[in-house]
């Protein structure tokens, strides 16, 4: 069996070992992991922030003036994962004590180095731009060991020789002195400006009271021009309104004109009504009773129409039982070149001329044939001309005697007919 192990967020636990020899390991930040009892081992890092005092006492500058700096830095654990395997090989298992001794010996180092590289004057005067620069230089080997720096500041500066309090009294001196002679020029400058200032006062006046004229005649102009400007609009908003009030009026009789319309519309659709009224009431009293009446006659007379057919039924159905063959035989016929003769009929009255054409075309060849019947027992037929092309001109005159020879027939001028126009000519 095994355990269940909880931590806040302000520790990592890493479980290591495991089943068969396994060598993963778990980190957990603010979190829960389950620890085998025997084969696992289970072991918490602080990941509070450090602070840490690093101080470096008689360290030369780079002018070789000994001096003491103190400084103030806070330091904690990473929490990624990969800098917190790093932070956990190499302090897990140490004290908060042991971790801040190293951490501390790596700052003062870093401290140490930088202080040989500056002058007292630019540790002195610019701490932060100091403090910035060994932060910048310890952070990459602090980070290395999966530490971090929050922030880094000097606290103190100073040395056992007076040096810095040398510097203090010639600052002293050298302000008290600058402090008497910006005194004596203070006062030289302030007579100066004081003339200039009356001078520009004097001036200042002149030009404000030649302004002040000026003001006053651009004032005089600018009313005249705003009287004129009032004339104008007045006029021109008297002419606007008595051409608004001209439109309005128009307006007005537009829509008195469009009432008038409107009522002339209803009283022809009241109209209307009445006549469709006065048509229906008609219809009822006078057409409906002559329709009865009509209808009333129409049965009489179908009435006795069917009992005259009845018995002229009665009486030819003698001599329909002996026609019957023949009378249907001849109906049939009938009906088939009646309804023959309707359609052509039908056909002639829509189509025109085309449709006269057709029957033309359609007779030629029964008119041919009866013209040339006395010349089929004609075995041989020799024309004699005296010109060479007498064959084509015999054809030709044949063909200019058709038409008036078809008009005679049938009554149908050919040569009104496009297509024969162009055969015949």
């Amino acid at each position: 069996m095994g355990n269940c192990l909880t931590v806040g967020p302000n520790e990592a636990l890493v479980v290591s070992g495991g089943c068969c020899g396994s060598d993963d390991k778990t980190y957990i930040v603010g979190g829960w992991a389950w620890a085998w009892w025997l084969i696992s081992d289970a072991q918490r890092l602080s990941l509070e922030v450090m602070t840490l005092q690093p101080r470096c006492e008689d360290v030369e500058t780079a002018e070789g003036v000994a001096i003491t700096v103190t400084g103030v830095a806070q330091v904690k654990v990473m929490t990624e994962k990969d800098l917190l395997a790093v932070a956990c090989e190499q302090f897990l298992g140490k004290t908060i004590m042991e971790i801040k001794a190293v951490l501390l010996q790596t700052l003062e180092g870093h401290l140490r180095s930088i202080l040989g590289t500056l002058t007292v004057e630019q540790i002195y005067q610019d701490r932060d731009q100091f403090a910035k620069l060994v932060r910048d230089v310890a952070a990459p080997d602090v980070g290395r060991m999966g530490m971090e720096i929050l922030s880094f500041t000097i606290k103190d500066v100073y040395d056992k020789l007076d040096y810095l309090s040398s510097l203090g009294k010639t600052q002293i001196a050298a302000v008290l002195r600058d402090a008497d002679i910006g005194v004596a020029e203070a006062e030289r400058d302030a007579g100066i400006r004081e003339i200039e200032y009356k001078k520009e006062m004097m001036d200042v006046k002149f030009q404000a009271d030649t302004k002040m004229a000026d003001s006053k005649r651009e004032l005089e102009l600018q009313k005249a021009s705003f009287n004129q400007e009032i004339s104008t609009k007045k006029a021109e908003a008297q002419l606007a309104y008595e051409l608004q009030a001209a439109k309005e009026q128009q307006k007005i009789r537009l829509e008195e004109i469009e009432i008038q319309v409107v009522q002339r519309k209803k009283e022809i659709t009241i109209e209307e009504k009445e006549i469709m009224r006065t048509d229906k009431e008609l219809i009822a009293t006078v057409m409906r009773p002559a329709e009865a009446e009509a209808y009333r006659m129409e049965q009489l007379a179908q009435g006795h129409k069917m009992k005259s057919v009845l018995m002229a039924q009665a009486e030819a159905e003698k001599i329909r039982r002996i026609g019957e063959a023949e009378a249907f035989s001849i109906e049939v016929r009938g009906k088939a070149e009646a309804e023959k003769m309707r359609l052509k009929a039908e056909a002639y009255q829509q189509y025109g001329d085309a449709a006269k054409t057709a029957l033309v075309l359609e007779a030629l060849p029964k008119i041919a044939a009866k013209v040339a019947a006395p010349l089929s027992r004609t075995n041989e037929i020799v024309i004699l001309s005296g010109e060479n092309s007498c064959v084509t001109g015999e054809v030709n005159r044949l063909l200019a005697e058709l038409p008036p020879s078809v008009n005679a027939l049938t009554g149908v001028d050919l040569t009104k007919i496009p297509l024969l126009q162009n055969i015949t000519s």
